[in-house]
């Protein structure tokens, strides 16, 4: 580990501490968010604490290319513009594009990206990308077909704990030199829906109010210009109760109290409430449908066939990749596809 990245995360927990020290208790949201802003922001993690689909197989990217083709094509072929909220190394992309141009589509590309490292590695993959700190920063008034891997699970969650009598924010303290999450003052009843209230005591929700944000402007824009946003992650379908704030760390889970800034943060995405956020801007809904069904209906099985016969020698890893991205054992149920497509546009393949 370079001697810069041990300062940045020394600093990290330092600071924290003294943050809690001199204003009490923080919430969860604030804990998650300064972790995977440290985290993120100095390092390539991919490979290194944990591995996402593209990575796992060119297949994945080129599917999403193709999807994107065919809803362009049905369309009518308008001018479009490529986003990738979070676009990890670029390969997503780079391997969509690639798929795209054989289909006679070959859009302006905009990455939402903060991280400089992150972005080195993209503009190795696609040089031709735009980067923005934020989606609202994406000009113009095109069609958006705005992508988002394992994007949404990685956004700040709040936590809420029942107690006896009412529900209480979950917060991070102090304890000795750990941290240690503990349940807070008691929250306002119009905090937690009512259909949730009930609950039993020692129940936790989960909140995602970023998360949510981000939908509803990406549904905005998509509502006033046009297009489609393609969401993968894992998660669950209907909002319910659930403590699911989890570390990776060397491809393991960790705890996620211990080191901030040293490992990913995330949680499952709550496909419902997604799904409402983005609904509210009036877009329609498709899925969530698992990530296997999804591939599956796109052809990874033709796919797998084609490049094993292309690449005989390769015609075992190929195979495993298949099967990792689709088997319900590993990613094909956990993970999820989401669609949000403008009034007008064609029906989006896979839903």
């Amino acid at each position: 580990m370079p001697p810069e990245a041990t300062l940045t995360e020394t600093s990290l927990a330092d600071r924290l501490r003294r943050l809690i020290a001199s204003g009490g208790p923080i919430p969860v949201s604030v804990y998650m968010a300064e972790a995977n802003a440290a985290y993120y922001g100095y390092r390539d993690p991919l490979g290194r604490d944990f591995i996402t689909a593209p990575e796992i197989s060119q297949m994945f990217g080129e599917l999403v290319g193709l999807w994107i083709a065919d809803l362009w094509s049905r369309a009518g072929a308008p001018s479009i513009r490529y986003v990738e909220l979070g676009p990890g190394r670029g390969t997503l992309a780079a391997d969509a594009l690639r798929a795209m141009r054989a289909a006679s589509l070959a859009p302006e590309v905009h990455f939402v990206e903060t991280s400089r490292t992150l972005r080195a590695a993209q503009a190795q993959r696609v040089p031709t990308a735009t980067w923005h700190d934020r989606f609202a920063d994406i000009p113009g008034d095109e069609p958006l077909i705005v992508v988002a891997n394992e994007f949404f699970d990685a956004l700040p969650i709040r936590q809420f704990v029942r107690g006896r009598s009412a529900w209480h924010e979950r917060l991070v303290r102090i304890e000795g030199d750990s941290f240690v999450p503990a349940a807070g003052p008691a929250v306002p009843a119009g905090a937690i829906p009512a259909s949730l209230g009930d609950a039993i005591e020692g129940s936790i929700l989960e909140i995602a109010p970023t998360s949510a944000a981000v939908a509803g402007d990406v549904a905005d824009a998509i509502a006033v210009r046009g297009g489609a946003a393609l969401v993968f992650d894992y998660g669950h379908v209907r909002t319910g109760f659930g403590d699911t704030l989890q570390a990776m760390a060397a491809n393991r889970y960790a705890d996620p109290w211990a080191a901030p800034g040293e490992q990913d943060l995330t949680a499952h995405v709550d496909f419902q409430a997604l799904g409402e956020a983005a609904g509210a801007s009036g877009v329609r809904l498709f899925g969530p449908t698992t990530q296997g069904a999804w591939l599956g209906e796109l052809g990874i099985d033709v796919r797998t066939e084609a490049l094993s016969r292309a690449a005989p020698d390769r015609a075992p890893e190929i195979a495993s990749a298949r099967d990792r991205l689709v088997s319900p054992r590993q990613m094909g149920s956990l993970f999820k596809a989401m669609a949000f497509v403008a009034e007008g546009w064609p029906h989006p393949a896979g839903f």
